[in-house]
């Protein structure tokens, strides 16, 4: 496992107006009834903000115009697989993933929230969330880089 890279990945916490965090229910069986806030994958070449806010529009339908952006991480934050998923997510191509993280803040409303604005959807459902209940809704091998979000960006928020 060390020997595999971590997968560049970017990730956005979106906060409401309420100051609530927006986190989506997964629809990929090995996590489905956890939740968690849009990230994915780096395209070679890409920068990281632009990588984030396309993740954002893909999994919510939140246009870039909507979105104020208040924070990134200093430095990026790493998890490893569980050994069920090692070997299985991404092909085998990585150990876990080496995040960026973006706070932005969202100037529109739940209208303007389409889950299946990209084909297939990542998320079946949404809701706000009080963002020191964040860790406690994600799949637990990434516990520790929602707690250091939180950390991070509770004072900003």
């Amino acid at each position: 496992m060390n020997d595999l890279p971590y997968r560049p990945c970017a990730g956005f916490m979106l906060v409401n107006s309420d100051r609530r965090v927006f986190v989506g229910q997964r629809i990929d069986p090995r996590t489905h009834g956890f939740w968690q806030m849009p990230q994915g994958g780096i395209d070679p070449g890409e920068e990281v903000r632009d990588a984030a806010l396309r993740e954002l529009a893909e999994e919510t339908g939140i246009a870039e115009a909507l979105v104020e952006v208040i924070a990134k991480t200093p430095a990026p934050l790493h998890y490893d697989l569980p050994p069920d998923l090692l070997g299985v997510a991404w092909k085998g191509k990585y150990r876990g993933q080496e995040q960026h993280w973006f706070l932005g803040r969202f100037l529109g409303s739940d209208a303007d929230i389409d889950l299946e604005a990209h084909d297939p959807p990542e998320f079946n459902a949404y809701r706000w969330v009080d963002p020191l209940a964040l860790p406690d809704l994600i799949v637990p091998f990434k516990r520790d880089v929602y707690r250091a979000l939180v950390d991070e960006f509770l004072d900003l928020i």
